[in-house]
């Protein structure tokens, strides 16, 4: 089942108990530990934030950054380091 027909399976039996105010319950339940589940990529440690922000500093002082000129908008400077936009 591809991920289109298996969305269109899921809306199909959600429509089919909208009307059974219990079953909506239950579903509404079971959907908010279903998405607790699910991890968040962008959650880190402290060491790890530490780490990131020790690692951008290191960068800095190698000269590996890049800045926006006045006026420069964020598609110009892009273009500017050679991205296609």
């Amino acid at each position: 089942m591809t991920g289109m027909e298996l969305n269109a399976q899921i809306w199909r039996d959600i429509a089919s108990i909208a009307d059974d105010e219990a079953l909506m319950k239950r579903l509404a339940k079971y959907l908010k530990r279903l998405t607790a589940a699910k991890p968040d990529p962008t959650e880190m440690t402290y060491d790890e934030f530490v780490a990131r922000i020790q690692r951008g500093k290191e960068q800095y002082a190698r000269g590996e950054y890049s800045e926006m000129l006045p006026g420069e908008d964020l598609t110009a400077h892009l273009r500017r380091l050679g991205y296609t936009i």
